[in-house]
C-alpha cells in the first residue's frame, strides 16, 4: 500500500495518493465487493472547535468519508477513514449502514444507463415508432425521482427516470428536439427497464416523431446556424482587449492559502459543494503590527433545488437536486484562458474519484484572478482637486455543468472589506413541443415554432458559517455572534417630526430556532447583520457584517406539495441555526427519492438559543425563470448573488490607504 505524504494544513484538499490509500485501507478491511460502489468521497474536516485549536506543528488529522451502496441488495453505508492513524498506517474507523437513505447519483451511472437503454429492444421500438432510428443522435437524459413521484411498486430501487432527446445533426444541439411524451423508468443498480411511460394524449405522443416535430432554430453553433437560420452571419469581432499584469498577479496561492491585500482565505474544494471558502481573514495593521480578523469560518453552496412549475406529464417528476443528488464538484469543468477566463490567470486543479473510488484530476477547476473594479471612491473638491482611488476585486471562481444548464460562480474579494457571491445560469432550457393548433400552456412561454419552455426556479442555497471578530481567547475559541433584523421605518409626523421627514432603524434580534427562518420586507429595506455583542468599534457600536439579498425569490409552493416537503428551506431566503458540525446539508445527507425535509425542520426543532453563540447564517437566493425567447436557443447568462460588507466592523473607511492610482499626480490627485 502506498503512504502518502502529509500535507500542511489540515484542509488541505485530498490529493490523488491519499484517495488511493483510503480505498486500499477499505479494501483491506474487506468493505468493497465487487458490486460496492462509491458515491462520494471527501475530506472529512476535523470538529470545528479542534480545527480552530490546530496550530502549526502539531499532528495534520487526515480522514476520510465515503459514502457508498451495493448494488445487489442496495444498501447505503458511510466510511471513515483516518489516513493517519497507527503512525501512518491507517485505519477503517467507521463501517455504518444507513437504512433507507439512497446516495446521490454519479457520473458514471448517468452514462452507463444511457448505454443500457439504447441496448434495451423496448427502448429502440419506442424510438422506431416515432420515426428515430439512429440512436447516435439520440439522448437519453437520467434524472432522479423524489418519493411521491415514484412509481409505487418500485420504491425500494435506487430508481432513474430518462428524458428523451434528438439532435439534428452529430455535432448539433443534444437539446433542441425533445421527445415529448415518453419517459423510461430504471434500476439504476441492474440497469434493468422497468417501465415505458407514454403520454395518454396521442396528440402529444405524435409530436416526438420525427416527421411531426416543429422546425425550431434550436441550434447556437455558428457553424450550425446558417442551414436553419437564413441570412445568419457572425458580426464583425469588437477591437482586441488585452488584459495584462506585466509585474504577474497581486496574489499569492500556497498550499490553498490564498493572499491578496488585506485578505487570507484557505481554498477548499468537495465533490457536493465544488469550492469551499474556509477560514476567511481581514488582516488589520500596518506592518510589523499586523492584528488578524475573523470574517468567515466556512462559506459554500450547500443545495440547489431546481423545480419545474409545470404540472404535464413531460415535466411533473423533474425537480433537480443538483447538489445533493449529483454534486457540484463532480459537474465541475476545465477553464481555458480567453475563453472562460482573461488576464493574468492562476489555476487549481480538483481531485476526486469516480465510481469506482479511482482518482481523476479535473484540470484548471478554480480560476485566480484580479479584475478593475472602476473607481473606489473619489471627490471633486471646488479649488479643483480631484481625489480618487480605483478598486481591485480578487475573483474566486469555477464552473459547473449541470446537464442542460451552466453555473458560473465566482466569489468575490473587495478592498473595503466586502464579500460579494455572482452565480451566472446560462446553457439551455428545457422545452416542449407542441401539437399544431394548441395553445401555450399558461406554465409556460411561446419560444420558438410550436415550442414552449415552462417556467421553472432555482433555489441556491448558500451555507455562511460567519465568525465575526471571534476572539480567539473566549473558551473553545469559538465565536460569540448574534443574528438581528434590521428594518427602515418612517416615523409619524409629530412634534419632533413636523415635515415627516424621520426614518429610524428598528434592530430585532433573532433569539432562538423557533423563529429561524426569516422573509425579506422590501417595504422596509429589510436587512440582517451578524454582530459581535463582545467586540465594539471606536463608537462604541458592536462589530458587525450585513447580509444583502437582492436575488431571493419566492417560493410559491402549497405547504403539502411533495417537492415542498422534501426541501421547505425554499420557503424563506434567510434561516439562522446554532452551528453543529453535522449540520451541513439543508434538504438532508442524502435528498435522493426523500419524502420529507430530514434537514432544516430537523435542526430548528429543538429551538436552541441563538444569542451570543455560535450560528450560521443560510440565504436562499435564485433564478425565478419565467422564459423569454431570448432565452433560446442558448441563454445569455442571467446573473444572481448577494453580499455581505462590513458595518461597524471598522471604525472608518478601511480603504484610505489604498495607494492612488499610478497616473494621478502627487499625492493621488487628479485634475477634475
Amino acid at each position: 500500500m502506498s503512504t502518502p505524504t502529509s500535507p500542511s494544513h489540515p484542509l488541505v484538499p485530498l490529493s490523488a495518493a491519499e484517495l488511493t490509500r483510503s480505498r486500499e485501507l477499505l479494501a483491506a478491511a474487506g468493505h468493497l465487493a465487487e458490486t460496492v460502489r462509491f458515491a462520494s468521497v471527501a475530506l472529512a474536516e476535523p470538529p470545528k472547535a479542534e480545527l480552530l485549536a490546530w496550530r502549526e506543528g502539531d499532528p495534520v488529522p487526515r480522514r476520510t468519508r465515503s459514502v457508498l451502496w451495493d448494488r445487489a441488495d442496495n444498501r447505503t453505508h458511510v466510511a471513515v477513514v483516518d489516513l493517519a492513524a497507527d503512525g501512518g498506517a491507517g485505519a477503517v474507523l467507521e463501517w455504518r449502514h444507513l437504512p433507507d437513505e439512497v446516495p446521490n447519483f454519479t457520473l458514471d451511472e448517468w452514462h452507463e444507463a444511457e448505454e443500457a437503454l439504447k441496448a434495451h429492444h423496448r427502448v429502440r421500438e419506442a424510438l422506431a415508432a416515432r420515426g428515430i432510428t439512429d440512436l447516435d443522435l439520440v439522448l437519453l437524459d437520467t434524472w432522479t425521482y423524489g418519493r411521491e413521484v415514484m412509481p409505487e411498486q418500485w420504491r425500494d430501487r435506487r430508481l432513474g427516470w430518462a428524458d428523451v432527446w434528438r439532435r439534428e445533426t452529430p455535432t448539433g444541439s443534444p437539446y433542441a428536439h425533445p421527445v415529448s411524451g415518453l419517459k423510461f423508468v430504471l434500476d439504476m443498480n441492474t440497469f434493468e427497464l422497468l417501465e415505458v411511460h407514454e403520454d395518454d394524449d396521442a396528440a402529444r405522443r405524435a409530436v416526438g416523431a420525427v416527421d411531426a416535430s416543429p422546425a425550431v432554430v434550436g441550434e447556437y453553433e455558428a457553424d450550425l446556424l446558417p442551414a436553419v437560420l437564413p441570412g445568419f452571419s457572425v458580426r464583425e469581432p469588437l477591437a482586441q482587449l488585452d488584459i495584462t499584469q506585466p509585474d504577474g498577479p497581486g496574489f499569492s496561492v500556497v498550499d490553498g492559502l490564498l493572499t491578496w491585500d488585506r485578505w487570507q482565505v484557505r481554498l477548499g474544494f468537495t465533490p457536493r459543494e465544488g469550492l469551499v471558502l474556509h477560514q476567511l481573514d481581514w488582516v488589520d495593521g500596518a506592518p510589523g503590527s499586523e492584528q488578524r480578523r475573523t470574517v468567515g469560518h466556512r462559506l459554500s453552496f450547500a443545495e440547489m433545488v431546481v423545480p419545474y412549475r409545470d404540472p404535464s406529464f413531460d415535466h411533473y417528476r423533474r425537480t433537480a437536486y443538483d447538489i445533493g443528488e449529483w454534486g457540484l464538484g463532480y459537474m465541475t469543468t476545465s477553464l481555458e484562458l480567453g475563453c472562460d477566463c482573461l488576464g493574468e490567470i492562476r489555476y487549481l486543479d480538483a481531485v476526486l474519484t469516480d465510481s469506482r473510488g479511482e482518482p481523476y484530476t479535473t484540470k484548471n477547476a478554480i480560476c485566480l484572478h484580479e479584475e478593475d473594479d472602476g473607481v473606489l471612491w473619489k471627490h471633486v473638491d471646488a479649488n479643483g482637486r480631484a481625489a480618487v482611488r480605483r478598486a481591485r476585486v480578487m475573483v474566486i471562481s469555477f464552473h459547473a455543468t449541470v446537464a442542460n444548464y451552466e453555473y458560473l460562480v465566482y466569489w468575490r474579494l473587495h478592498q473595503d472589506g466586502a464579500v460579494s457571491c455572482e452565480v451566472r445560469a446560462t446553457g439551455i432550457m428545457v422545452t416542449t413541443p407542441l401539437p399544431p393548433g394548441e395553445a401555450t400552456p399558461a406554465t409556460g412561454v411561446l419560444v420558438d415554432e410550436r415550442t414552449y419552455a415552462p417556467i421553472h426556479q432555482h433555489f441556491i442555497v448558500a451555507r455562511l458559517d460567519l465568525d465575526v471578530d471571534r476572539d480567539p481567547s473566549a473558551p473553545g475559541g469559538l465565536a460569540t455572534n448574534t443574528v438581528v433584523e434590521v428594518d427602515s421605518v418612517a416615523e409619524p409626523i409629530g412634534p419632533g417630526n413636523p415635515y415627516g421627514l424621520a426614518v429610524t432603524t428598528r434592530t430585532t434580534p433573532v433569539r432562538s430556532e423557533a423563529e429561524a427562518g426569516r422573509s425579506t420586507n422590501a417595504a422596509t429595506a429589510r436587512t440582517w447583520k451578524v454582530v459581535n455583542p463582545q467586540r465594539r468599534n471606536a463608537h462604541g457600536a458592536p462589530v458587525a457584517y450585513k447580509l444583502h439579498t437582492p436575488s431571493a425569490i419566492p417560493a410559491l409552493f402549497d405547504p403539502e406539495a411533495p417537492q415542498f416537503r422534501r426541501a421547505p428551506v425554499m420557503g424563506h431566503p434567510v434561516w439562522v441555526t446554532r452551528h453543529h458540525d453535522d449540520e451541513l446539508w439543508p434538504a438532508g445527507d442524502n435528498p435522493t427519492q426523500s419524502a420529507e425535509d430530514t434537514g432544516m425542520t430537523r435542526w430548528t426543532a429543538d429551538d436552541e438559543p441563538l444569542e451570543s453563540t455560535d450560528v450560521v447564517l443560510w440565504h436562499v437566493f435564485g433564478i425565478h425563470h419565467v422564459p423569454r425567447p431570448e432565452d433560446w436557443p442558448v441563454m445569455p447568462c442571467d446573473p444572481v448573488g448577494f453580499s455581505i460588507t462590513p458595518s461597524g466592523f471598522f471604525d472608518r473607511n478601511p480603504t484610505l490607504d489604498v495607494a492612488p492610482p499610478r497616473s494621478g499626480g502627487p499625492g493621488g490627485h487628479c485634475h477634475a
